[in-house]
């Protein structure tokens, strides 16, 4: 009963929801990963942007003035994760906010010998289990520039990790992955690059995946579809695993508008 009156309010949405489309369509040409979506692609994408706006408030924090051509661009970018998946992927979260810059963050870290230490950090991005996304606006204006920098994507990354747990790098896979094949190819992914930060040695992968785990899989994705060429080469396998999860090639899609 409640998956059926799900999808009857949802295609309420899709029939009554208004959008600018001269605005959709500026955004949709703003970021290198969506130029290149076919006309299908491009159409999934705006139902998916509709309903994620109907279902997920984005509110501002501190002195910023958040419009709706702001929230376009969150949702379009938050959207791309799920092309090919569906929005329930994104159930466990209820809201996004939204502050001018960085934001400070206060936790609580537990050293080797057991003490306790309150640490704060500024942040671009914190995702909450079952709660919260925290975004800097003037990070999420960041994206699409080629560098391989995306904290929507970055912080909805961590969202799909979490759908099984505390994040960890091993978000719940599809039928027909393999576990055993995905837990080999990251970690063995994850120790490489780690030597490699560690050494100093330059690569086009944020060297704060080196951070753990999660940080890993999260930085992974954002690059996956910011500079899909860059992982595809660093780490071929990490690439493939990660077409199969997100059901999509982004390397592919640059490669067919290049030829």
């Amino acid at each position: 009963m409640f998956s059926f009156l799900k999808r009857k309010r949802r295609e309420r949405v899709l029939k009554n929801a208004q959008l600018d489309e001269a605005a959709w369509a500026q955004e949709i040409e703003a970021y290198n990963f969506t130029r290149v979506l076919n006309t299908t692609e491009r159409a999934r994408l705006r139902e998916l942007v509709l309903l994620f706006l109907s279902e997920k408030p984005i509110n501002a924090a501190g002195d910023l003035n958040i419009d709706n051509r702001a929230r376009l661009s969150i949702a379009i970018q938050a959207c791309m994760l799920i092309l090919n998946l569906d929005l329930d992927w994104y159930r466990t979260w209820v809201e996004i906010i939204v502050y001018p810059a960085e934001f400070v963050a206060q936790r609580d870290e537990v050293d080797e010998a057991g003490v306790v230490h309150s640490v704060t950090e500024p942040m671009a991005g914190e995702s909450w289990g079952h709660g919260t996304v925290v975004l800097s606006w003037a990070d999420v204006m960041q994206a699409g520039q080629g560098t391989g920098y995306n904290v929507v994507m970055h912080e909805f990354a961590h969202q799909l990790d979490m759908l099984n747990g505390e994040p960890d790098g091993y978000p719940p896979l599809h039928a027909g992955m393999s576990r055993e094949q995905w837990t080999q190819v990251f970690s063995t992914a994850y120790e490489h690059f780690c030597k490699r930060v560690d050494n100093w040695e330059e690569t086009p992968i944020d060297e704060y995946a080196a951070e753990d785990p999660a940080e890993f899989f999260a930085v992974m994705s954002e690059a996956f579809f910011e500079t899909p060429q860059a992982v595809r080469e660093e780490y071929p396998e990490v690439y493939q695993q990660l077409v199969l999860f997100y059901r999509q090639n982004p390397a592919e899609r640059v490669g067919l508008t290049l030829s």
